[in-house]
């Protein structure tokens, strides 16, 4: 364990109780961990799918969605919202308990 999995923790832990992490998504987590650190409540959709594209690659380089967010649907596109959505609130948590 790591710095990055306590803060994979809370983004999971933000995320609405109908999302669906993908199985064996720890990896992924931890990817989502850097973008708070990175980007913080600035976050995008955009760069949560491009955090899911590096991680998906490693594990099915065949998935339908591994193109640029511009080029998906606009239902393909909503499944990064949740995602984004959490690692803003768990920005937000962590300053408060930060600063």
């Amino acid at each position: 364990m790591t710095y990055l999995d306590p803060i994979a923790d809370l983004i999971r832990s933000c995320l609405p109780p109908d999302a669906r992490p993908p199985a064996n998504s720890d990896g992924l987590f931890r990817i989502y961990a850097v973008l708070l650190q990175a980007k913080g409540e600035q976050v995008t959709d955009e760069d949560v799918h491009n955090a899911w594209s590096a991680w998906i690659q490693s594990v099915d380089c065949t998935h339908e969605a591994l193109v640029p967010f511009k080029d998906l649907d606009p239902k393909t596109r909503a499944f990064d919202a949740p995602y984004a959505e959490a690692i803003r609130v768990a920005a937000r948590r962590s300053d408060r308990t930060t600063g």
